[in-house]
């Protein structure tokens, strides 16, 4: 389990001086609870999210354990270091909007003939309650030559689980290289 700080202050020093401590600045929110500014010692939560294996974790802020879902970050955008996160509490029951991950399998074929396979979307936005949250989507890329793409229509999911993109986006593919 994560565990956190509850921030004092709000202000612009405290912040600075909890980035300088190797503090992560996280905002939790959710539907009908009051925000909780926290902080996060950044390597452990970095460390954490890269071990995870479900999209909802569990952490430790004031005494209160949650259960959240990344549902934003910031990067610095010279050094690419994560400078802020913004964790939803995953309320049982309530039908809300996350965005679950794209991993893909296989080898395309079209990678053989000077291909490159491209992710164009890491990860989908749906809708749907957290009982029926997927972990992930799974895509099998063996058939994919170059030009041919997965779209969003492609994609099978469940009943309960409403994806509010264009079907015709793609989600991964084969391009030509150049």
């Amino acid at each position: 389990m994560l565990e956190g700080i509850v921030r004092d202050s709000i202000t612009k020093p405290a912040v600075k001086a909890l980035r300088k401590d190797g503090y992560l600045i996280a905002n939790i929110y959710g539907k009908g609870l009051e925000n909780i500014s926290a902080a996060f010692k950044r390597n452990e939560f970095i460390k954490y999210l890269k071990n995870k294996t479900t999209v909802t974790f569990d952490v430790k802020v004031g005494g209160n354990t949650l259960k959240v879902v990344v549902q934003e970050y910031q990067k610095c955008p010279i050094t690419s270091d994560l400078l802020h996160v913004d964790l939803m509490v995953a309320q049982a029951g309530v039908r809300t909007s996350y965005k679950i991950p794209v991993f893909t399998t296989g080898s395309a074929k079209g990678l053989k003939n000077k291909g490159l396979l491209m992710l164009h979307t890491r990860r989908i936005p749906v809708k749907c309650k957290i009982e029926d949250l997927p972990n992930g989507i799974t895509l099998d890329v063996t058939n994919l030559d170059t030009g041919d793409n997965i779209l969003i229509r492609d994609i099978t999911l469940p009943e309960t689980v409403d994806c509010y993109l264009d079907p015709r986006v793609p989600v991964v593919g084969v391009i030509k290289a150049k």
